[in-house]
């Protein structure tokens, strides 16, 4: 029987495992919707970053908004990793892991003055500085604690990273980072504020971004302009070119850790400063599974709707920005056509998933490996509660545990309990153990807060 692996998740024997853990013995165990997480890739893909990006100091710092479970950021603390975090919230979650804020590095348009004064007494790193106004108030902030607040500027390069119009963040049509006219401004009236410290310069494109050239673009652009701004009061010691790097959701042509360093790494050596990278989907993405229940298998006389017990409010990235989540049976007489999503099989049933997504349903037959045209659906009542439409997958049956992959980053951390649904626990698999790691949420604690 053929093998089908990503990450530590493959087949063996027709049914899908996590690490050495079966994929059915955990939803039977524990229930469904359950996120899965293997511990082994989440260090393998840490690593393999750090290894790519050895040549120059640089210091990961690992994004909590993309998967912030404690026991997730506690993984990444004991191999090595900071943190970028764009709350006050995140934070906290960073401290009560055990990670170390003077690795930390604080993201955001809007931080509140609640969040610069928490930042500030827990001595962080940095703040990576989105606006004018911003800086003015962390000035002011941090003179009222007798503080000197250290900052990078975060530089806008409008470059187009060619992602998700929802996830672009380097345009100069979108809200993050200052251009570069201001930029230089704000750099020659540092000396009006004596209580920042200008450590270095910020940017970040968005993600998933499946290019190097625009990684190349906006660090020529920013070589140019530390190399004219450096001074002594503005010593630009760091260089933060953000993350954004593209993992695989089904069969896209993924740069390597090594191609997207070196298009940031001679940049950097030249001007000789340290480097910050902030990758998140890259490491958690592929770390975990979403496990869904088949609850019903619906046939309206036109297309079929396999319909599932997790929905928009578990995981939410197909509803807002029409992303791609692979889908299979748990157990399975033959694996997925998927090696890495890269074999020759995973080809073939991609390509006629493209060739069908213009087609009606009028063809409604098995295809010649036993496939079927469904939409995979959730039970809430909204019609973007959806996860695949036309998807082909074996036919299911009530009670069939099908799994959603690709599901560790933006997938819990955006969980919401709308509709009243309690969220889903989350369980860590390490080799042939696992621990529950957040546990399923009740009824009662849906209104935990409220008041009649």
């Amino acid at each position: 029987m053929r093998q089908s692996s990503i990450g530590h998740f493959h087949y063996h024997s027709g049914i899908l495992h996590c690490e050495g853990i079966s994929a059915e013995l955990l939803a039977k165990e524990f229930g469904t919707p359950l996120y899965v997480y293997s511990r082994a890739t989440l260090v393998q893909q840490f690593q393999a970053i750090r290894t790519a990006f050895m040549e120059i100091p640089t210091t990961i710092c690992f994004s909590v908004k993309s998967c912030s479970t404690l026991a997730i950021l506690d993984v990444l603390r004991e191999n090595g990793a900071g943190f970028d975090i764009v709350s006050g919230g995140e934070l906290f979650r960073v401290v009560k892991a055990g990670g170390d804020p003077r690795k930390t590095v604080y993201s955001g348009v809007g931080k509140t003055d609640a969040e610069i004064v928490q930042a500030l007494e827990l001595d962080i790193l940095m703040f990576n500085v989105e606006s004018e106004a911003e800086l003015d108030n962390i000035q002011n902030i941090a003179a009222s604690l007798g503080r000197v607040a250290t900052v990078a500027l975060r530089l806008n390069p409008d470059v187009d990273p060619h992602t998700h119009a929802k996830t672009t963040t380097g345009k100069k049509e979108n809200k993050f980072g200052i251009d570069f006219a201001s930029a230089s401004r704000i750099i020659h009236n540092i000396a009006q504020q004596p209580n920042i410290r200008l450590l270095g310069i910020d940017l970040h494109l968005g993600s998933p971004i499946y290019d190097v050239n625009p990684y190349r673009q906006a660090m020529e652009k920013v070589y140019e302009f530390v190399t004219q701004h450096r001074s002594p009061r503005s010593p630009l010691e760091y260089i933060n070119a953000g993350g954004g790097y593209g993992i695989v959701y089904r069969n896209q042509k993924v740069p390597s850790f090594a191609a997207y360093a070196d298009a940031i790494i001679p940049w950097v050596k030249k001007l000789g400063c340290r480097l910050i990278i902030e990758p998140g989907r890259s490491i958690a993405g592929n770390a975990a599974v979403l496990l869904t229940k088949v609850i019903y298998d619906k046939d309206n006389g036109h297309k079929y709707f396999t319909i599932v017990d997790a929905g928009m409010n578990d995981l939410v990235r197909p509803a807002m920005y029409d992303s791609y989540h692979f889908c299979w049976p748990v157990r399975s007489a033959e694996p997925p056509p998927a090696d890495l999503f890269s074999s020759h099989l995973a080809e073939s049933y991609f390509h006629r998933e493209d060739e069908e997504k213009k087609t009606d349903f009028s063809h409604r037959d098995l295809d010649v490996s036993g496939l079927r045209r469904s939409d995979i659906v959730g039970p809430i009542c909204e019609s973007s509660d959806c996860f695949a439409k036309g998807r082909r997958i074996p036919p299911p049956n009530r009670g069939d545990i099908l799994a959603l992959f690709s599901a560790g980053a933006y997938g819990f951390s955006m969980a919401s309990t709308y509709n009243s649904r309690p969220r889903a626990a989350e369980v860590m698999v390490d080799g042939d153990h696992c621990r529950v790691i957040r546990a399923r949420e009740t009824y009662a604690s849906l209104i935990n807060g409220e008041i009649l």
